[in-house]
């Protein structure tokens, strides 16, 4: 009976601490057009690496509107606003094997996509805390 309650102790501490925030987390980009996971979070001054595992190009390109007020803009290609994200987006496009990321010192939630596939719903979002 000990060991059951030891290893029952076990599985609920593992499913708590996977829904903890963490300095440093990867984002994938595969094949189907999604960001995985499409949610993450992540703490204060942590770090997100989008990695693009597909054979296609793709953005890491910031709603401008989805992001705290205090926040720095980000998307590949190094912008300083959506508008110029979408206006020159081949100059932020992350080519298959390569990475794009951020440090995020502002609390909040961050709403991004790629813009090639945003209609096809590659949108993903990024938690702060």
């Amino acid at each position: 009976m000990r060991l059951s309650t030891a290893a029952l102790a076990t599985l609920s501490t593992a499913g708590c601490l996977s829904g903890q925030a963490s300095s440093s987390l990867a984002v994938t980009m595969p094949d189907d057009h999604t960001f995985e996971p499409k949610t993450v979070t992540i703490e204060t001054e942590g770090t997100v690496t989008w990695t693009n595992e597909s054979d296609i190009q793709h953005t890491v390109t910031a709603y401008e509107d989805e992001i705290p007020a205090e926040a720095v803009y980000f998307a590949s290609g190094g912008f300083e606003s959506e508008r110029a994200a979408r206006n020159r987006v081949t100059e932020g496009l992350i080519a298959p094997g390569e990475n794009y990321e951020h440090t995020f010192d502002q609390p909040g939630t961050y709403g991004y996509c790629c813009i090639p596939h945003e209609s096809s719903g590659m949108v993903g979002t990024v938690r702060v805390r």
